[in-house]
């Protein structure tokens, strides 16, 4: 089973010289580099790796930011490379296969791209990657931005601009001012990553920054509905209603 690489670094030095350490196994091919994050995000959505070797520290996205951007079942495996060791626990934190810390040997590169066959070969037998990530823990740090692809570019969008989020099958758009961004991902998994102090479900098809709520309308039928700084008014099911009301009190 060949494994199709993916290599991210901003150092070209650094790619080169993991480019010619895979080049000794046959059992790989890479399909191509990039140097930044928000390159890798792009790449990472439309080649499909099997396995990334990503940079930590990279402009506009880090390695983790990287991850945090992509849903869970379109995550390949992940060996991170860093010349700092206080990212170690992080790493494991969102399921990388393997930590590389520079600089390293051959016998220890050797050693990581091992553990990513073995990981992807468990993974074919299984049938679902994005099972084996959903039974995990999520990561605990809330994501601060994310990566959201416009045409044929990338654009950073801080979760501090989003003014609410809304459910679109296998996509979300996400509302910041007068912009809508779609991002493939699930309602359900944002709601997991996200800050709960500034973001909270308020129906089954939408999430809302709630420092955006100007207004709470109440309805007779248990419902109610919001207004937010930017004029949208957005549906409060009741489902979600009495959690809503108490956060909202308690920034008053």
């Amino acid at each position: 089973m060949t494994l199709r690489i993916l290599v991210v670094d901003d150092e070209a030095v650094a790619r080169r010289r993991i480019r010619r350490l895979l080049a000794a196994d046959r059992d790989v091919v890479v399909c191509g580099e990039c140097a930044d994050g928000a390159s890798a995000v792009r790449r990472i959505a439309h080649d499909r790796p099997d396995l990334v070797f990503l940079d930590v520290q990279m402009p506009e996205l880090d390695g983790f930011e990287v991850v945090q951007s992509m849903a869970p079942a379109d995550l390949p495996g992940i060996v991170f490379v860093t010349a700092f060791d206080r990212y170690a626990l992080r790493a494991f934190d969102v399921h990388a296969v393997d930590y590389l810390l520079k600089p390293f040997t051959k016998e220890r590169f050797r050693t990581a791209l091992a553990r990513a066959k073995a990981r992807h070969a468990r993974q074919g037998r299984d049938g679902s990657v994005a099972a084996l990530i959903g039974g995990l823990p999520e990561p605990r740090r809330h994501a601060a931005r994310v990566a959201v692809r416009a045409g044929d570019k990338v654009v950073v969008v801080h979760w501090r601009d989003v003014d609410w989020i809304e459910a679109a099958d296998n996509y979300v758009t996400l509302h910041v001012g007068a912009k809508e961004h779609l991002l493939r991902a699930t309602l359900g998994a944002l709601e997991r990553q996200l800050d709960p102090e500034r973001f909270v479900r308020v129906h089954r098809s939408a999430i809302v920054q709630i420092d955006r709520v100007v207004e709470l309308h109440r309805a007779t039928h248990g419902d109610a509905e919001l207004v937010l700084r930017s004029g949208a008014r957005l549906a409060l099911a009741r489902t979600w209603r009495e959690r809503v009301e108490l956060i909202i009190r308690g920034r008053s």
